[in-house]
């Protein structure tokens, strides 16, 4: 009886460890394919969804890809462009790496609703900004130039890229009355 008890013993050991290892070993597998996810959203083809996009193919936006640098300065660090995935909105660019998340600029877009008589603009660098926040990103839409541009980016990032865009569209784009 007592052979019995210790071999029962020693079986529900065995088990409840093997079923340990088990949700371990499983967990780990769960662990590796969300790290292989996140570093395929980071480093392969950003996909981006399109929207209405008028002005892409003007050649004030000709002009705006034209003038966007091969790397964007992202808190405080050089960022490549990124590849988009195919098909891809016309007039965007992205620049984003393993490190940082995507910063995108998007031309030609429509007026944002967002865009009223009483909206706050930011001035910078002689460029008039329109910013909306949405789930911790922050996309800023310049408002007074030919066409619209939008600098899209994640929470964080800084202000570098959108003193590098205005600094650009002063530039290259003539200032406009906001409202047309």
């Amino acid at each position: 009886m007592l052979i019995v008890a210790i071999t029962l013993g020693a079986l529900l050991a065995l088990t409840v460890a093997g079923i340990g290892a088990y949700g371990w070993y499983g967990a780990r597998q769960e662990q590796q394919a969300a790290e292989a996810a996140e570093q395929a959203r980071r480093s392969g083809p950003l996909a981006l969804a399109p929207i209405p996009a008028p002005q892409a193919t003007s050649p004030e936006c000709a002009a705006v890809l034209a003038a966007l640098p091969r790397e964007l300065t992202v808190a405080g660090a050089r960022v490549p462009r990124r590849e988009l995935a195919q098909p891809a909105p016309p007039a965007t660019v992205a620049w984003g790496d393993a490190e940082h998340d995507p910063v995108t600029v998007r031309c030609g877009i429509d007026a944002p609703a967002e865009l009223t008589p009483t909206s706050q603009l930011l001035d910078v660098s002689g460029v008039s900004w329109l910013e909306i926040s949405q789930g911790g990103d922050t996309s800023w839409l310049a408002v007074d130039r030919p066409v619209y541009v939008a600098l899209s980016a994640p929470g964080g990032t800084g202000t570098g890229p959108l003193q590098d865009l205005s600094a650009i569209l002063r530039d290259t784009l003539p200032k406009q009355p906001v409202f047309r």
